[in-house]
């Protein structure tokens, strides 16, 4: 009754009210736009690959799928098998496998580091030197050849003082023999390791803009992760969150925090055997890492497991269920990312980033179709909601676990469509760049 009579509506505050309201909000309304843009709506690796200076060539990556194929032909040699050892239902077993086999063919890196901090260790100058004009030309050439990841860079020293100036001396000839060789490619990272205070990330944003300003580019071309494997970068001794404050010391240049396992493990005391990315104290700093780049831009990464496949076979399945449950955790805690530190950590980072996208296809799938169509459902789902599954579907597109075709037959969206939702206000932003 009365549903269709026409409501008398009425106000009691003067339009004024209003005006001065937004006026004194309007500078927070500008900090929350320039400290919380959201995401970049670029493609995000499901894993960063570390190759030390010295031993990175021109074939490193098809290395790397070459051999992490030999491992599967040796120690799984079918999908039952592979399934078998990873618990994969058998709806599972043959779409997982099969896709992980073309990952490793297609693209069996998605982001490579060339390391000049812990995994190369203190050279001669003259070697250092030369090894990063080495990586610069690989990487350029690479790129030019289409033969290389979608992201690649090094790893630097620290700017801490007893390596400060060897780290800014590799950080000049890589970007310079980069910049020589012809644009800067869209797909270059770089790595600030073990940072402690937000003027050390300061002092990386003055040296890129330095080399900015001496190349011509544009100003904020060149963007850097920050990693965090120091007590310090957590809690500063005031009792705050450091890490936010590193955010907001790279002045818009940082793309990701990389936790680091095992130097983080260390700095708190952690015995060898207990130092692991699903340790208490990993979890902590992560979430703390997780929640200061909330909304950032800044894209969060896991750490790694120094367990390798390697050995008689029993010993490999061992550390591909290690390696394959760790990185399962991570993905249902929303770290879509991870290190991975030796070519037979390949199959086991494929086949479970492919399984945690595929098994939630159907209903993520069903889902988002029911809040596009504004069906009803057993769940009621709101636009953040939306806007999860929406990015979902598209980590999964972007990886190789799913496809253009099945996610548009079960949803009726395009992919234009899912990057409306993933990122409201946003939608029509490619995969490419990071």
């Amino acid at each position: 009754m009365g549903q269709g009579r026409q409501e008398k509506v009425a106000t009691s505050l003067a339009g004024a009210v209003s005006e001065e309201i937004s006026a004194s909000l309007a500078p927070v309304d500008a900090e929350l736009e320039r400290r919380y843009p959201g995401d970049p709506g670029t493609r995000q690796p499901v894993h960063t690959v570390y190759v030390p200076g010295d031993a990175f060539t021109a074939g490193t990556i098809r290395s790397w799928g070459d051999r992490a194929l030999a491992a599967l032909d040796e120690h799984a040699p079918d999908a039952a098998a592979f399934a078998a050892v990873l618990g994969l239902p058998d709806d599972l077993a043959e779409p997982v496998h099969a896709r992980v086999r073309a990952k490793l063919e297609r693209e069996p890196v998605e982001d490579l580091r060339v390391d000049f901090e812990d995994g190369y260790g203190p050279r001669p100058d003259a070697e250092e030197d030369e090894a990063a004009a080495r990586a610069a030309r690989l990487i350029a050439e690479a790129y030019a050849e289409g033969t290389a990841a979608p992201y690649m860079g090094i790893r630097m020293k620290c700017m801490e003082a007893a390596v400060r100036d060897r780290g800014i001396r590799t950080l000049d000839i890589f970007l310079t023999g980069l910049v020589e060789a012809g644009p800067l490619p869209d797909g270059l990272v770089l790595t600030l390791p073990k940072v402690t205070y937000p003027e050390q990330v300061t002092a990386m944003v003055r040296l890129l803009e330095a080399f900015e300003k001496t190349h011509g580019l544009e100003p904020g071309r060149i963007g850097f992760e920050i990693q965090i494997e120091t007590s310090q970068s957590i809690l500063a001794t005031d009792g705050t969150a450091t890490v936010a404050r590193m955010i907001q010391a790279a002045e818009g240049r940082a793309t990701g925090l990389h936790y680091g396992t095992f130097d983080y493990s260390a700095c708190l005391g952690v015995s060898a055997a207990y130092q692991a990315s699903d340790h208490p104290a990993a979890d902590h700093a992560k979430a703390v890492m997780q929640v200061a780049a909330a909304g950032t831009g800044v894209r969060v990464s896991d750490g790694s497991t120094n367990v390798l496949p390697v050995g008689p076979t029993a010993r490999v399945h061992d550390a591909w269920r290690l390696h394959y449950g760790l990185t399962r955790r991570a993905l249902a805690r929303a770290y879509y990312q991870g290190w991975d530190m030796h070519p037979g950590h390949l199959p086991t980072r494929y086949a479970a980033v492919f399984a945690f996208y595929r098994e939630g296809l159907e209903q993520a799938a069903a889902r988002l179709a029911r809040y596009a169509n504004r069906a009803g459902g057993d769940v009621m789902d709101e636009p953040a909601t939306a806007k999860a599954l929406g990015g979902y579907l598209l980590r999964g597109l972007d990886c190789g676990a799913l496809d253009n075709g099945e996610v548009a037959r079960l949803t009726g969206l395009t992919r234009a469509d899912l990057e409306g939702f993933a990122m409201p206000g946003r939608g029509g932003l490619t995969a490419s760049g990071k």
